[in-house]
């Protein structure tokens, strides 16, 4: 494989190892499911009075681990290690922060087979996706540290006062807040739970994990290789149970210096509105999902569309805040693409993600399960027809998991609220309009703006991407009309509800994001 790498643009034809080395992982996991793991709390495994089972959506009766339900102490005590060991990290050279970290992401890319493979049994993302998310989360750490050392440390000299009879040296320096809180989503439970580790570790922050429920598994596996990397005790820290306990403690610590917070719009929003009332504003990284339109002109290779359209709408079920949801199709060429998007998603392979053939896994659970069939069932109440899909799968081993069909909608009136709510499923609603300039109106008449396609012509895309409403702009990609973005290609970010910051990660803008300027001012 010395001369494949790894992307969610290079993953449709991977070389045979990658699947040699899948196979023996899942075998191997397969036989050791069900151990019971620990939060990580200054350098320790702790555990607490209760655990929970975590099952895997493929088949309910698989329980892969044994996970700890903690309580608000067991936040606490994580706040409290990580407050303890900031003065020492914080002050320990970034030359030495940026080795630590490159050894946690060498660790995960030795790991990426077992790793991948607990991806896809725990979130049921096929294969590659799940092989993409554990190397993307290298490749984030990878990029803080090369960040980190382009900037040499953000330490910058700036101008000299024009002063008589002195010397005035002036110094900006980029240096960390505190403790800082990351709560991580199911979808990408390494790649958005290790990315702002890294940028924040990178950074001299210490921090406290909070992973979903659902995924805290595998996001205990990716504790384990900063744990092996020989971070100091206290730096990197690790909790589970429900986020209504332990999530809202941490939350509402006032230790707390910063949190990068991945999940709902009406969380985020609610998190932004509760830490505007603290005394003193904090830094708050939102990444809070999307409604990703795709244009689809007149001019457009309609093959290259149908191919990108299918595999962003469907690509982990449509669990991605980046998964390609709202079509919109010039009339002139309407009819043509349409039966190839029906013959594309109707041939998607449903089943266990681990198996090769495989692209679409179950939903997470059983309320996104539940979601979905509520969905379906309005669309067609509604007067949306299935193109495909609209339905659970059932019968053999589709019985003992979340299985739910891809499914296109057709006929669904522009102006049904589900052209403008986030389903987060396997679901996406396809529209005729008469021009550019009308898809163009209903792509950017949303609260989101994270990502968009477009397929036209060249003279198009660069109308496209004056117009669009989006952080990660894409055109003419046959790999993901709105997906794939990757660290240090197309840093991932949005615009609007979508983002608070408006710095994409896995880009220039990010790292900085982690930390606070101090000018020192010397005169001699």
């Amino acid at each position: 494989m010395t001369n494949f790498r790894l992307t969610y643009s290079t993953m449709f034809n991977p070389p045979e190892e990658l699947h040699t080395g899948f196979d023996k992982a899942v075998e191997k996991l397969k036989q050791n499911m069900g151990r019971e793991y620990g939060m990580f709390i200054g350098g320790k495994d702790v555990k607490s009075d209760k655990t929970y089972n975590d099952h895997s959506p493929v088949n309910t009766d698989w329980i892969l681990a044994k996970m700890q339900r903690g309580h608000t102490e067991h936040a606490q005590q994580a706040l409290d290690a990580a407050h303890k060991a900031f003065p020492a990290w914080s002050r320990t050279s970034w030359q030495k922060r940026v080795e630590l970290l490159r050894k946690a992401a060498s660790l995960i890319e030795e790991r990426i087979f077992e790793l991948g493979a607990a991806m896809a049994l725990e979130v049921g993302k096929n294969r590659m996706e799940s092989l993409g998310d554990v190397q993307e989360t290298a490749d984030l750490i990878y990029y803080s540290c090369d960040q980190m050392e382009k900037n040499n440390g953000y330490i910058v000299e700036m101008g000299r006062d024009p002063l008589v009879g002195y010397e005035s040296r002036n110094v900006s320096i980029l240096r960390p807040y505190g403790v800082w809180l990351v709560i991580s989503p199911f979808n990408f439970p390494f790649a958005l739970t290790g990315g702002p580790m890294g940028a924040a570790l990178v950074a001299g922050n210490t921090v406290v994990v909070k992973p979903a429920t659902d995924t805290a598994w595998v996001a205990r596996l990716l504790i384990d290789c900063f744990r092996d990397a020989g971070f100091p005790d206290g730096v990197v820290n690790f909790v589970t149970g429900a986020g209504s306990v332990v999530g809202q403690a941490l939350i509402d610590s006032p230790e707390v210096a910063g949190v990068t917070f991945t999940g709902s719009f009406d969380v985020g929003m609610k998190m932004f509105q509760d830490f505007g009332k603290r005394n003193y504003v904090r830094p708050l990284i939102l990444e809070l999902g999307g409604k990703n339109p795709v244009i689809v002109s007149e001019k457009a290779d309609l093959e290259r569309a149908a191919i990108g359209i299918v595999r962003s709408a469907f690509g982990l079920q449509g669990q991605k805040c980046s998964a390609a949801s709202r079509v919109l199709v010039v009339d002139s060429v309407y009819d043509e693409l349409v039966p190839r998007l029906k013959d594309l998603g109707s041939k998607l392979v449903i089943g266990d993600p681990t198996e090769r053939a495989t692209y679409t896994g179950p939903v997470i659970n059983l309320a996104a399960y539940k979601d979905f069939q509520n969905y379906c069932e309005e669309i067609n109440q509604d007067g949306g027809i299935f193109l495909t899909g609209g339905k659970i799968k059932t019968g053999g081993i589709y019985d003992k998991g979340f299985f739910c069909e891809p499914t296109f909608v057709t006929d669904l009136p522009l102006s049904h609220r589900l052209w403008q709510h986030e389903m987060f499923l396997p679901i996406a609603t396809i529209g005729k309009v008469k021009d550019l300039d009308e898809a163009m109106y209903i792509a950017n008449n949303v609260n989101y703006g994270l990502t968009a396609g477009f397929y036209g012509s060249p003279e198009e895309t660069e109308w496209f991407f004056d117009k669009i409403e989006a952080g990660v702009t894409y055109a003419n990609r046959p790999q993901g009309a709105t997906t794939g973005a990757w660290p240090g290609f197309q840093p991932f970010g949005g615009w609007k509800g979508s983002g608070s910051s408006g710095k994409n990660s896995g880009g220039h803008y990010y790292v900085p994001l982690y930390m606070r300027e101090q000018v020192r001012v010397l005169v001699k």
